[in-house]
């Protein structure tokens, strides 16, 4: 499904999204992040669906993976060099960091969300990602993963319910920020925000586990999200609230 992101300008960018079996369905919480800075932007986009075998059909120069997009001939793949270049490339639209002190912290809730919060969610959710891969990409997906966890799917999610309690604990940090205020980034949404959003997306695009208790200022945070520009994030499909 293309997606346009409204905006006064016309700009020519096309973003190299990952999807399941549904095309519809996207699922990487990098590709999240670098939707939700378009929409933050205003910056119109079409969406490519693109698959884990699929390495051929991204824009060269590319890493073999997605996010990558395609700006009136720019290509820039990773999540964070799209950002830092949208920062650059469009400086007349909203920021995505509020200035310097704003970027070098969310380095921090980046990496927070790298190191802790996507591995603790990857638990959870990894044997839906395959049940949700399209068919060409889910022998390739199970095999890339089971080596990396040194057991099979199966067994990585097996003991996921008595987990949760601990994963949502670990969450302490986040909940007691986002109780106090709208947002990461204060009143108004940027891209620390976006980060975290895109893990959780990731999760709710292709797991019917709920990982946040329907009164978690975390669960509360994350539909505000989902309602921010027009709700867009809301079009995919998705489980949960």
């Amino acid at each position: 499904m293309p997606i346009i992101i409204s905006g006064d300008k016309l700009v020519a960018i096309t973003l190299y999204d990952l999807a399941g079996a549904e095309p519809e369905r996207r699922f990487s919480p990098f590709c999240w992040r670098t939707k939700m800075a378009l929409a933050h932007k205003g910056l119109r986009v079409e969406t490519i669906p693109w698959r884990f075998t699929e390495k051929d059909k991204l824009p060269k120069p590319n890493q073999g993976r997605v996010p990558a997009i395609d700006d009136d001939g720019h290509v820039v793949h990773d999540s964070t060099a799209i950002a830092d270049y949208l920062e650059t490339r469009y400086p007349d639209r909203p920021s995505l960091f509020g200035g310097a002190a704003g970027r070098a912290l969310t380095r921090f809730v980046q990496n927070w969300t790298e190191t802790v919060l996507q591995p603790g969610l990857i638990g959870f959710v990894v044997l839906d990602i395959y049940r949700h891969a399209a068919p060409q990409d889910q022998a390739y997906f199970r095999q890339s993963r089971e080596e990396r966890f040194g057991t099979t799917l199966e067994n990585v999610v097996k003991d996921r319910e008595a987990r949760l309690p601990a994963f949502r604990e670990s969450l302490a940090p986040l909940r007691r920020t986002v109780e106090r205020q709208k947002f990461l980034a204060g009143d108004a949404p940027a891209y620390a925000d976006f980060v975290v959003f895109g893990a959780f997306q990731w999760a709710r695009a292709i797991s019917d586990f709920e990982l946040l208790t329907a009164d978690d200022p975390i669960a509360a945070w994350r539909g505000r999200l989902l309602d921010a520009f027009d709700g867009f994030a809301r079009q995919y499909p998705a489980y949960g609230g």
